[in-house]
């Protein structure tokens, strides 16, 4: 990540280390790792902070992503294991959006920018499943749909079968699902407290 003499590019260079760095994080849940990753992928991707563009620094993201999957994938070579197909949703919701499982995007950025500066959602991303984690944050946290989440997974993990879109949908549900089921109890023992 080259640094230009333009107006704000230094500032820009600054905003997406510290992007990469929170999404590396909430991947890997190990803020050493987090580092290590984003100075890999600073290195190997070209991003001009001179340019308005958004595309170099979506390239970087892509890239941070696929590499933190296939990181967690050579600490457990079964976590991306592609699931077979549910014949219907088996979880709390029928549907893989977040406004369907009651969350909105502002939810989940006070989450992740809260008083805690994301404790409570790092603390609930450890609890799950790595594949789980992987989609949760490419979804809820970058937007990301389910044929784009599909293909990091399927790249990052270096899969034999790839991921299917309703695959992704299926465990982000799940991952939704865990979500609600923690933050109501959390609720609860704030209320007991």
């Amino acid at each position: 990540m080259g640094i230009g003499d333009c107006k704000g590019g230094v500032e820009k260079a600054q905003e997406t280390a510290a992007e990469l760095y929170q999404l590396a994080a909430l991947m890997l849940g190990d803020e050493g790792e987090a580092a290590s990753l984003v100075e890999s992928t600073v290195a190997d991707v070209d991003v001009d902070p001179c340019e308005a563009e958004e595309a170099a620094v979506d390239t970087a993201r892509h890239h941070l992503v696929e590499a933190a999957v296939a990181r967690m994938s050579l600490a457990d070579p079964e976590a991306f294991v592609v699931p077979a197909q549910a014949g219907s949703p088996a979880t709390c919701i029928e549907d893989d959006d977040l406004a369907a499982a009651g969350f909105s995007a502002e939810q989940i950025a006070g989450l992740l920018n809260g008083p805690e500066n994301g404790k409570q959602l790092r603390d609930w991303l450890d609890q799950l499943p790595a594949a789980q984690r992987a989609i949760f944050v490419q979804r809820a946290v970058l937007g990301w749909n389910n044929d784009a989440t599909a293909a990091s997974l399927t790249n990052g993990s270096g899969a034999t079968r790839m991921w299917s879109s309703a695959q992704v949908a299926d465990t982000f549900r799940q991952a939704l699902c865990s979500l609600a089921n923690s933050l109501v109890h959390a609720e609860a023992q704030r209320a007991t407290a």
